[in-house]
């Protein structure tokens, strides 16, 4: 996987690329810390993130949803041009050939334009993935429904986030899809100054700020929130705490999707 541990007394930022180390940031690759294994195909636009690794071997970097059949969301600080990548659908076990999976190369690239590796604490942590070709919807693969344009959820929304990373700091990958229940946030007690302060902005979503939470490698993941009996994708996996992922009063912190819905709908228009 890829790990960036970017330390600092009060935040820590998650990062998908090594050469962009902030002193004040802290990687959040592959993991959810407490939750449960999800039940197969239970998240249908769940995708894995993966870089190529050593010639035909893939590495999973980072989670994302399926928006459109041609099109992932993920986090603006997974995407790493350098590398080769692809992303797979319909995935329940990284490790086991299940017969569901969709494997689909990434053929293009498109961040938040205001996006600055050096200032992730600023926001825009989105970006949008092109694939190579359509994804078949199935039984294991759906489409995300997204929120509408500006729309906020209450404090303790119920919602979970999603992924395969480990489940404590120096564990191994979770070889199943795992999922963690986070309420959400809102924004009034999260940037209160014993929870993250200034550092959340509106832009962003907060989930959790207890036993459980998303930490490395979850990055990109969705945060599925339920709103009138149908899950919701309200939240890209952007960063949590220095202090550990699931440190008391500092939740982890999402882009929030009903910010940018504009944005991605202009750039999947013209791309």
């Amino acid at each position: 996987m890829l790990k960036f541990l970017l330390l600092s007394a009060l935040i820590a930022v998650v990062l998908a690329e090594q050469n962009v180390k902030p002193q004040y940031m802290e990687a959040l690759q592959d993991k959810v810390v407490g939750g449960s294994e999800a039940q197969p195909h239970a998240w249908p636009w769940q995708v894995s993130l993966q870089y190529r690794f050593l010639y035909f071997w893939y590495f999973h970097a980072c989670g994302g949803s399926l928006v459109r059949r041609g099109w992932v969301m993920t986090a603006a600080h997974c995407v790493d041009t350098t590398k080769t990548w692809r992303v797979v659908l319909g995935d329940h076990n990284i490790y086991v050939s299940e017969g569901t999976e969709q494997a689909i190369a990434v053929s293009n690239f498109y961040v938040h334009p205001n996006w600055n590796p050096n200032s992730l604490a600023n926001g825009y942590d989105i970006a949008l993935l092109r694939l190579s070709f359509d994804a078949t919807l199935n039984s294991y693969v759906q489409l995300a429904s997204l929120p509408p344009f500006g729309q906020i959820l209450p404090n303790n929304n119920p919602c979970y986030v999603t992924g395969w990373g480990y489940t404590q700091s120096g564990g191994q990958l979770s070889a199943s899809l795992k999922q963690a229940y986070l309420p959400l946030v809102d924004y009034s007690t999260c940037s209160r100054s014993d929870w993250w302060g200034s550092t959340v902005k509106t832009t962003m979503v907060c989930a959790g700020g207890g036993s459980d939470s998303a930490c490395q490698g979850d990055s990109g993941g969705p945060l599925n929130c339920q709103v009138n009996g149908r899950y919701y994708v309200h939240g890209v996996t952007s960063f949590v705490s220095a202090l550990g992922c699931n440190t008391l009063r500092k939740p982890t912190v999402f882009t929030r999707v009903s910010a940018y819905t504009t944005w991605m709908e202009g750039t999947r228009r013209i791309n």
